[in-house]
């Protein structure tokens, strides 16, 4: 399985950006590792990453050479800017980071500053043979027509966007806008065309929609309009400025005249981006194909026309808090949560010794697996006997395993239990080698529920998807807000816990398969033994 880094860049609220990529990921079979960052670290879509990484301000000298340090460090295939602030200064340091192997999604500096000036964007416009509102750039020099529109000429998300009535209002405006433009305002409907092209600007995805709902300069419904004009003159600015990637634009259809009027470019993902990818502009598909080093060619009418998506908020968690909720069903993890993850591999190891009937086969294979190697595939191949690994597998994977719970775990879930509190399992894996497991540990006697998420319909279904959390609660009844999951891996185990508002806790377990990886981690630790201790204090907490 492909394995690709991305590095999201002021991540912010781009949960449905996040998500089309995690679905874009499935589709293609890669394992997709997502990293934000952001200043805050209390953005809600850092709870939708695989990792979070928090920078400085993109204004401070350091931001950079800060985003540099993350991509050498986390092998950062791709680094992707989400808003206006950060094109300039990536676009000025791409040859930074082509120097350690990482790609910036970001078009030609000159290319960003033509965005970053509405005078320069206006004038670009009018190159490539499209109408453009006239600019003017002092309110003295402005005779009309009214109402006409007042914004900063380097602003974005509407800020300090206004209409304007009269000349006495322009007057007052012009002096709170710092420096401005003004456009003599059309009436019309509005649109963005959603651009998606590959590396070198030819496009991939051309996608028109109409803005029927706006807040806050993003945009909260939209339909679909797949007109052939609109879509050959995005082909005409994509030939002029060949983004590298995505690119927004936005235009006002003159009502009286039905002519045109470009007003915007922003060489990114929009913030509505991600309903263009639902009608089937599969733009993140088609970026991580390119990043596998796939050519992906023009998608015509990729598009449903006439679709019509409408947008809502959603909170998530990123802070527990001091909470009360009372804890009324606890969730484990299997491998290296409930027992080593080590026993089962030196089990494997001896049947497959036993098979071959080689003394040193079980020292060899383990000393293979501890150096990281394929132990199997080394050992078969040092004996010239590579025609048994079918064998040998079969025996590894359904092997009716020799091990044993951690010390206490038993008594934990018993005491859970006494006190009618549900416990049930989640756990990704071979449905054959888990159900092993299961039964190998006397599992099902001791729980209520068990999901193995192969089970459900393949590899797609593993953590961190979040079905199998959705189902167990559903089973159970219980907000999710007293559900709790316990787990040993931060790469997986947390994501879909952390956005479904459940408690989490992390067992930093030294011994366990994933235990380097988890070294760096800042979650809160909860020896396993003592979780029942950690329960019992919050339902305290909760009578008090």
């Amino acid at each position: 399985m492909k394995e690709i880094h991305i590095l999201v860049t002021g991540v912010g609220r781009r949960i449905e950006l996040l998500q089309a990529f995690r679905q874009a990921a499935l589709r293609l079979n890669i394992n997709l590792k997502i990293y934000g960052a952001d200043v805050s670290g209390t953005a809600p879509a850092l709870e939708y990453c695989d990792y979070t990484r928090k920078v400085c301000s993109m204004r401070d000298s350091r931001y950079i050479q800060e985003l540099v340090d993350i991509c050498k460090k986390d092998k950062i295939n791709l680094v992707m800017p989400t808003i206006d602030t950060d094109l300039l200064m990536l676009s000025r340091s791409v040859e930074v980071f082509e120097s350690i192997g990482t790609k910036v999604l970001i078009s030609k500096l000159d290319k960003i500053l033509i965005c970053r000036d509405k005078n320069n964007t206006g004038k670009f416009f009018e190159s490539c043979g499209l109408k453009a509102p006239k600019t003017y750039n002092n309110y003295k020099e402005y005779f009309g027509p009214y109402p006409c529109f007042i914004k900063p000429k380097d602003g974005s998300s509407s800020i300090n966007a206004f209409k304007v009535e009269d000349e006495e209002e322009l007057s007052v405006y012009a002096g709170q806008i710092e420096d401005y433009i003004i456009q003599p305002f059309i009436s019309g409907r509005e649109f963005t065309i959603d651009i998606f092209c590959d590396f070198d600007g030819n496009p991939i995805y051309i996608t028109p929609r109409e803005r029927i709902q706006v807040r806050a300069g993003e945009v909260l419904k939209t339909q679909i309009y797949m007109d052939d004009t609109m879509i050959n003159e995005a082909k005409v600015l994509c030939k002029a400025f060949k983004p590298c990637g995505p690119m927004t634009v936005q235009l006002i259809q003159d009502k009286n005249t039905g002519e045109n009027y470009y007003i915007e470019i922003n060489p990114r993902y929009g913030g509505g981006a991600p309903l263009s990818m639902k009608s089937g502009a599969r733009s993140a598909e088609a970026l991580l194909r390119l990043l596998c080093g796939e050519r992906v060619e023009y998608q015509r009418n990729s598009s449903c026309n006439g679709a019509i998506y409408s947008r809502f908020d959603q909170s998530v968690c990123i802070s527990e808090g001091d909470d009360t909720q009372p804890i009324k069903g606890v969730i484990f993890d299997l491998d290296d949560t409930l027992y080593s993850e080590k026993e089962y591999v030196m089990s494997g190891y001896k049947k497959i010794a036993d098979y071959l009937g080689r003394d040193e086969a079980f020292e060899t294979l383990w000393k293979y697996f501890e150096a990281d190697k394929p132990a199997i595939d080394c050992y078969l191949e040092d004996i010239a006997e590579s025609e048994k690994k079918k064998e040998c597998l079969s025996i590894y994977r359904n092997q009716f395993p020799k091990i044993n719970l951690y010390d206490g775990v038993d008594k934990i879930i018993k005491n859970l239990k006494r006190k009618g509190i549900k416990v049930g399992i989640i756990t990704d894996g071979r449905p054959e080698s888990q159900r092993n497991k299961i039964k190998a540990l006397g599992l099902e006697e001791l729980v209520d529920d068990i999901i193995i998420t192969d089970e459900l319909g393949g590899i797609q279904f593993r953590k961190p998807n979040d079905i199998s959390f959705r189902i167990i609660q559903n089973r159970w009844r219980l907000p999710f807000e007293q559900i709790v999951y316990v787990g040993d891996n931060l790469n997986k185990d947390f994501q879909a816990p952390r956005q479904l508002g459940m408690r989490e806790i992390y067992y930093k377990n030294e011994d366990g398969l994933y235990s380097e990886k988890n070294d760096c981690a800042e979650n809160t630790i909860y020896a396993l033994i003592d979780l029942v201790t950690y329960i019992g204090n919050r339902e305290k907490r909760y009578e008090k």
